[in-house]
């Protein structure tokens, strides 16, 4: 199933994606949740109901509830995730942006999973993207997918994880890289350089719809595994491709690490951090690398940002800048002298 988030007549409410014709699952059947964060909260209950609302639909049911799908009414599929991780999943993109600052690969990458928390508020979905001048200091996208779970856990083995799993979706890690950059190097973060935005849609797509594309995860390694290729368009020019399968570490052993010793939620949303070639950062730092007049490209006011996944739609947000000169790069303090 591709799972939405809508709205009609100012109303968000959940619903469901056929032929790229949205119908109103509520309507349907009343026992279906009204928001995303019901229908998660119950969700082995609630995802049966919707299959047969779906399978009412292809049988021809309920047409005249249908709704063109397109990004003007839709929402973030999970509009007020529990809490948002993201991991940091590809080897290629960590090896490629170290070896472009000129440091070895980090060993510890290959021993075990990492994530941060980045903020569950600032979820969007489809359109535009408000930013504050200081986010055009190297504002960046990043290509990722993401799982939003749907069962309660605590201390889950990564072999039991993938049933967690309510389902799949693309996610911009949108990166403010100054602001990044300049806090950590107090080695906390990322945190004001991540919080104004992070994209994930278009739809939640139910792990049964993945299985044709299902591929073993890589030697020594746990959990399912997806070949979905994954592009990004800025402006309509590709910049990035690779697949969900290149992932080293699998969703299932990130969750296992964000289980240990803690619960986990339905309504939990985690990336899977940046695919290879998946960001301007690294492509910068490969550009430059190779070619030191190589020219810097960062997002701008009006910018158009695609993403694609296989098996899981087509992501589409505008950059806007925000009518502001607010600066808090502007309140550093200068360095002072010893006494």
């Amino acid at each position: 199933m591709k799972l939405v988030t809508f709205k009609t007549n100012d109303l968000a409410q959940t619903g469901i994606l056929v032929n790229n014709q949205i119908f109103p699952l509520n309507t349907i059947n009343p026992n279906i949740a009204l928001n995303m964060r019901d229908m998660l909260n119950d969700w082995d209950n609630q995802s049966a109901l919707a299959k047969a609302v779906e399978a009412e639909i292809l049988a021809g049911n309920h047409s005249h509830l249908a709704v063109p799908c397109s990004d003007d009414i839709l929402l973030a599929p999970v509009p007020q995730p529990t809490s948002c991780r993201d991991g940091y999943a590809f080897r290629q993109h960590v090896a490629a942006a170290r070896r472009n600052r000129g440091v070895p690969m980090i060993p510890e990458f290959d021993q075990y999973p990492i994530f941060y928390f980045t903020n569950h508020n600032a979820i969007q979905g489809p359109g535009a993207i408000p930013c504050m001048p200081d986010h055009f200091e190297k504002l960046d996208f990043e290509l990722e997918a993401a799982v939003v779970l749907g069962k309660r856990g605590r201390n889950v083995k990564a072999e039991d994880a993938d049933q967690y799993i309510a389902g799949y979706m693309i996610m911009n890690d949108m990166s403010a890289r100054r602001l990044q950059m300049e806090e950590m190097l107090l080695n906390l973060g990322p945190a004001k350089g991540k919080d104004f935005s992070t994209v994930i849609g278009p739809w939640l797509v139910t792990p049964d719809e993945l299985e044709p594309y299902k591929i073993p995860a890589k030697p020594g390694h746990v959990g399912h595994s997806y070949n979905l290729n994954m592009k990004c368009w800025v402006n309509g020019i590709q910049v990035s491709e690779g697949s969900v399968g290149d992932m080293d570490w699998t969703f299932a052993e990130i969750i296992e690490r964000c289980a240990y010793g803690a619960d986990i939620f339905p309504g939990d949303v985690i990336g899977s951090g940046t695919v290879g070639t998946g960001c301007f950062l690294e492509l910068n730092g490969t550009g430059k690398l190779n070619d030191p007049q190589y020219k810097e490209q960062w997002l701008q006011d009006g910018d158009v940002v695609d993403m694609e996944i296989a098996g899981l739609g087509r992501l589409s947000n505008t950059i806007v800048k925000e009518d502001s000169n607010f600066s808090i790069l502007a309140l550093k303090k200068l360095p002072t002298e010893n006494a």
